[in-house]
Order: C-alpha cells, then sequence, then structure tokens
C-alpha cells in the first residue's frame, strides 16, 4: 500500500472515531480533547491534498485557540453536568427529527455528487498573476503562492484589516478598564511602590498560646 493511501486511511479513521467520541464522552474534558484531535486528523488530510496553509491554520487557530479556549472553560467553570442532563429526554424527539434531517441532507448531498471534469479543474485553478510564480517552473507550494499574492496585490487591505484588528484590541483592553460601581479597581503604582511595613506584619506569639 502507498504511503499516501496509508496516511489517508489512518488520517480520516482518526477524525471519523474522534468526531464519534465528541458526541459520545460522557466527561466534557474528554470531549474536548478528542474534539482536538479530530482537528489534528482533519489538518493532516489537508496536508495530503496540498493545502499546507490550511492544516496550519486549523492548527493555530482551531486547535491553538478555540479548542483550548473550550478546554478552559470547561474545566474552570464549576458546572453541575447532572443538572444539566435533567430532563435530557422530554428533547428526544425533537433531537431525534434534527438527526434525521441532517442525515437525509448528507445522504441526498452525496448522492448528486459527481467528480469533476478536467474543464472545471482548470477552471477552479487559475494560474496565479505573480511574476515570481511564472517564472519557477516547478512552482511553489500553496503557502508560498499565498503569500506572495497576498503580500502583493492585497498588501494594502492586509495591512488595513490588521489595523482593524489592532484597535478592536485596543479597545476591548480599554472597556475593560473602564470604572464600574461596586467593583475594586486594581492600582498598579501603589502595589509597586508600597514598602515592606505595609506589605508586612510581625507577629509575636507566646510559646504555646498560637495566635
Amino acid at each position: 500500500m502507498p504511503i499516501g493511501t496509508a496516511a489517508f486511511l489512518l488520517f480520516s479513521a482518526a477524525a471519523i472515531l474522534s468526531g464519534l467520541m465528541v458526541i459520545a464522552s460522557r466527561n466534557p474534558v474528554h470531549s474536548v480533547l478528542f474534539l482536538i484531535a479530530a482537528f489534528i486528523s482533519a489538518a493532516g488530510l489537508f496536508v495530503l491534498m496540498g493545502a499546507e496553509y490550511l492544516a496550519m491554520l486549523l492548527l493555530v487557530v482551531y486547535v491553538g485557540a478555540v479548542a483550548v479556549l473550550f478546554l478552559f472553560v470547561v474545566m474552570m467553570l464549576d458546572v453541575d453536568f447532572v443538572e444539566l442532563k435533567q430532563g435530557f429526554l422530554q428533547y428526544m424527539p425533537v433531537a431525534a427529527t434534527v438527526a434525521v434531517v441532517v442525515v437525509v441532507e448528507l445522504i441526498m448531498a452525496v448522492a448528486v455528487w459527481t467528480a469533476p471534469s478536467d474543464a472545471e479543474i482548470a477552471r477552479a485553478h487559475p494560474a496565479p498573476r505573480a511574476p515570481e510564480i511564472v517564472a519557477d517552473p516547478a512552482g511553489p507550494n500553496n503557502i508560498e503562492a499565498l503569500g506572495l499574492i497576498l503580500y502583493t496585490d492585497y498588501a494594502h487591505y492586509f495591512q488595513i484589516a490588521g489595523i482593524v484588528l489592532l484597535v478592536a484590541m485596543i479597545g476591548a483592553i480599554v472597556m475593560t478598564f473602564r470604572v464600574r460601581e461596586g467593583v475594586r479597581r486594581q492600582d498598579v503604582a501603589r502595589q509597586v511602590g508600597r514598602r515592606r511595613e505595609e506589605a508586612v506584619e510581625l507577629v509575636k506569639v507566646k510559646t504555646g498560646q498560637g495566635i
């Protein structure tokens, strides 16, 4: 068996099993961990298809940020999952109906799918306009081609998007540090400049009496 076929079977089986375990696990922490495994398997499939940028994006954004955030929220919040599961059976008919509709839609989508022709593939993958790509007979990989186009034809849009995200981040920080009634605000300058007498208190305890 070729290595590519074996890798495809391994990643696809891992993605399917991880997806099933996400909804089958009783422990929510285990569900999030299986979700991370599903993302990693999907990233491996993207690499096999030649979409290295999508694989890296999936790992950095979803595994590195979203899934880890879910994991922290589930582990840090004191959620009573037994109470949340109460009344689960009364919603079972609605959930079963939605599941049947989704399955039927997936079957219909697979039934009408056909392999694209060579002409359709050529229209879907036009030749890039960057001169560096045309000059290289071997052609760059997916990430190099995207970088050449992004930092040449769309450099200004990329910079504008970065400025918008920077302004949004500064706005979120400013809104977090606003003064609210009944909420104590941290005084960093006072904490840094405090003296030893203000932070440490020496208490003389007599022998046998305790504090």
